[in-house]
This record gives structure tokens, sequence and C-alpha cells, in this order.
């Protein structure tokens, strides 16, 4: 008996996938992504309007897996640091789970213009924020500067772990991203952490 629908659904999401990183998203065909779905082309359209339609669902269907992940991963962590440092790492090991998974997402999205006006990016947002609010955690308790603006760094972070996914992705070489995952945290986390400030040395006197 063939799967059930939501099995046919995540076929053809997943040789969409491996057909988007293979050609290209504006080089793809449905008709490619329906023979390595294994599904007729006409299958395709119970499911998606279009190519563009199967590439945003793609990319939410990555976030909500991701940020599921993250849920789970910082759920008995409580300090803020090291939660900051767990979601850094989190991250990257999603990405290094699928080479053609990351170039879709950091490469092949980033060519409909169709997605980057009107896509609904509800699960994007869920993701700065949830950075945001250990930040936020971080400065209420002290661990954080207190001149950290939440907001600023979640995009600063996000940037930096999207563009080495995306050098990963493209690079030939398998880099190590369980490195990056270590040096990004330290870079972020040597210019959050809270630390005293000096006191004040009293004016040196000269001769008189």
């Amino acid at each position: 008996m063939s799967g059930n629908p939501p099995d046919k659904r995540r076929r053809i999401l997943d040789a969409a996938v491996s057909v988007f990183a293979q050609h290209g998203f504006y080089n793809a065909k449905v008709s490619q992504i329906a023979k390595e779905a294994g599904v007729a082309d006409g299958t395709i359209y119970l499911y998606f309007k279009n190519k563009e339609d199967i590439l945003i669902q793609v990319f939410i269907d990555a976030m909500d897996e991701i940020l599921r992940r993250q849920d789970e991963a910082l759920a008995d962590v409580s300090d803020p640091a090291e939660r900051l440092r767990t979601f850094i790492r989190v991250h990257f090991a999603s990405v290094a789970e699928s080479r053609a998974m990351a170039e879709v997402i950091t490469v092949e999205l980033r060519q409909s213009s169709k997605f980057m006006r009107n896509t609904d990016m509800k699960p994007f947002g869920r993701y700065l924020a949830m950075i945001a609010r250990i930040v936020d955690d971080g400065v209420r308790t002290g661990t954080f500067s207190q001149k950290s603006e939440s907001r600023l760094i979640a995009r600063a972070i996000f940037g930096a772990v999207d563009e080495l996914a995306l050098a990963w992705a493209m690079a030939d070489r398998n880099t190590s991203l369980d490195e990056a995952s270590s040096r990004v945290a330290d870079f972020f986390l040597n210019g959050l952490l809270s630390r005293e400030a000096p006191t004040d040395p009293s004016p040196v006197k000269t001769g008189a």
C-alpha cells in the first residue's frame, strides 16, 4: 500500500531539496522533483501551488524543525552564556546533517524575490526572538553587559551562523562546524559578558 499523504508530502519536499541543490532553484523543474520523489507530476500540485511554494515550505519546515530542536536542547540549561553557546551549537549541528539543505536555505532562497517579499516570516521571527530572550535573560541576571541590545545581537548572531553555514555548504572540503560553533560562541560571549568597570585611578601628582 502506498504511503499516506503526509509521507508523500515529505517525499516531495525532500526531493525538492535534492533537486534545488543540484540544479539551482531557477533551473529546477517540477517534473524533476516529481521523478525524484517517485510521484506523478500532477501529484505535486495536490500539495503545492508551484515551485516557489515548494521552496517556501522547505524553509518553513526547516525553521520549525530547528526551533523544535532548540527548545529541546535549551529546556534544562539555565545559565545565559551556556544557553547562547548551546543555541549556536544546535544550529550548526542541524546544518551539518545535510549539505543540500544548507545550500538551499543559504543560497537558493535568496534567489527567489517572491520568497523575500511575501513569505510568512514568523518562523524566522521566532528564531530571532529566541536569541533575543537569551540575551535579555543574561542582562537581567547580570551575566551580560547592561549595554547589550538583544535585537541587534540576535541579527548579528544569525548573520554570523548563516554566513558560515553558506561557506560550509559551498566548500569543496568538509569544514569543521564543531570548531566554527565554538569560535562563534566565544566571539560573541567575549563581547557580551559583563565586566566590572575599572576603578578610576587617582590623578598622578607631579613634582612641586
